[in-house]
């Protein structure tokens, strides 16, 4: 069906443009909270819409435990490399 190919199709176009925008020598992710509790996660994840942080670079893992009160939730960032590129310049002179 030429409608279900051209979803796949853009489906694994956005796949690969977000691997390349998380790639490892791009920067790397961030424990921004981890936590026990869903509440504080929906409340931190929140707080990073407002202050207006892309979603695509934000991951909700979640370790999962028996019984199910003892999983955590970790929130993570994607950090660029662009501050630490900056670090390099000056520690080489």
């Amino acid at each position: 069906m030429p409608k279900q190919a051209r979803r796949r199709r853009r489906q694994d176009a956005g796949r690969r443009r977000s691997a390349a925008r998380t790639a490892p020598d791009v920067g790397q992710w961030e424990v921004a909270l981890e936590t026990g509790d869903q509440a504080k996660v929906r409340a931190h994840l929140r707080r990073l819409r407002e202050s207006g942080v892309d979603e695509s670079l934000i991951r909700i893992d979640t370790l999962c435990r028996h019984p199910v009160e003892l999983s955590t939730y970790r929130l993570s960032r994607f950090v660029g490399n662009t501050a630490r590129e900056s670090d390099r310049e000056i520690s080489d002179h």
